[in-house]
């Protein structure tokens, strides 16, 4: 990844001109999932987090212009960081796709009722990945 590592609380901030996704999920394999397909496949940059605190921290600080958020965090549940950001003018704009082993159809209609913009569950295709992070940042598909 191109990006510039900070020796303090894991903070990751991208170096070049590129659209940001911030990547949360407290399983590691998932976050380095997410951040190979970001910067790989959509050539975009990746910044990541394990926990709902930092990913609010770095929302705030990062300002990314998009944010992949798995539900189900050790801190803070996904629904309230998401409630936290979308309640924060510099924040509120930044489109939330909820990436999450949450699967039902109750649970897809809760999530997207509590403000993210769309929901992916897990395990999903990289194609998958792919178009909903395409379609949030009007990005034109490579078919």
């Amino acid at each position: 990844m191109d990006v510039l590592n900070f020796p303090f609380n894991g903070i990751v901030v991208p170096i070049k001109n590129k659209p940001v996704i911030l990547a949360v999920d407290n399983d590691e394999d998932n976050r380095v999932l997410a951040a190979l397909a970001v910067e790989q496949v959509l050539d975009c940059r990746a910044i990541v987090a394990a926990d709902g605190k930092t990913a609010i921290s770095l929302a705030h600080l990062s300002q990314p212009d998009l944010i992949l958020l798995d539900i189900l965090l050790p801190d803070l549940n996904g629904k309230e960081v998401v409630r936290r950001l979308k309640q924060h003018p510099d924040t509120q704009a930044i489109p939330i796709i909820a990436v999450t082993a949450l699967a039902q159809p109750q649970d897809r209609t809760s999530i997207l009722a509590g403000g993210c913009d769309d929901y992916l569950s897990k395990p999903y295709m990289l194609e998958d990945l792919e178009a909903v992070i395409r379609r949030h940042l009007r990005m034109p598909s490579l078919i």
